[in-house]
């Protein structure tokens, strides 16, 4: 798709051939919203995989004070699609390794959040949620926080989609 049949125009409408998350919703803007309720969900469930680089493994070890050998020994797995970060179960499925469920009452955090990878850093924008509003919709069951929040732009949701392959 060009460029040109990608943009929107005045007044948030956009063009022939634009993207579905590109047209105006019912506030006349362009965009999708999210917020993270730290629900847990991406990051837990059935059986899945956090891709790790190499750069986010050193920058993981580099947080634990651990060698980036032992980093990738201790908290990753290699499977069919590159290195992962391993899971351990609990009562919501297949938890990450550094899913905290018991340091805020309720709620998932993050033990890593600010070394996270990039395949966390752009939930929900992944192509695979944006292939289509029924996409969306569908990845919507799961994640209470799309559609609330602070909206993004159709340029940020490229931005971070085009960062990650999923």
């Amino acid at each position: 798709m060009s460029d040109e049949g990608r943009q929107v125009g005045a007044g948030g409408h956009a063009g022939p051939g634009a993207e579905w998350f590109e047209h105006a919703d019912e506030t006349g803007e362009p965009g999708l919203r999210f917020s993270c309720t730290m629900c847990g969900n991406c990051c837990s469930g059935p059986e899945g995989y956090v891709l790790v680089s190499d750069d986010e493994a050193a920058a993981l070890a580099k947080r634990f004070g651990i060698s980036v050998e032992q980093f990738l020994q201790q908290y990753t797995h290699t499977m069919e699609y590159g290195r992962s970060l391993i899971e351990r179960t609990s009562d919501a499925g297949r938890d990450c390794v550094f899913l905290d469920r018991e340091k805020i009452p309720g709620k998932a955090v993050c033990g890593v959040y600010e070394d996270r990878p990039v395949q966390c850093r752009t939930w929900p924008y992944w192509k695979s949620n944006l292939a289509s509003r029924y996409a969306w919709l569908r990845a919507k069951r799961v994640c209470p926080g799309m559609d609330t929040g602070k909206r993004s732009t159709p340029v940020e949701i490229r931005i971070a989609r085009d960062r990650v392959d999923i």
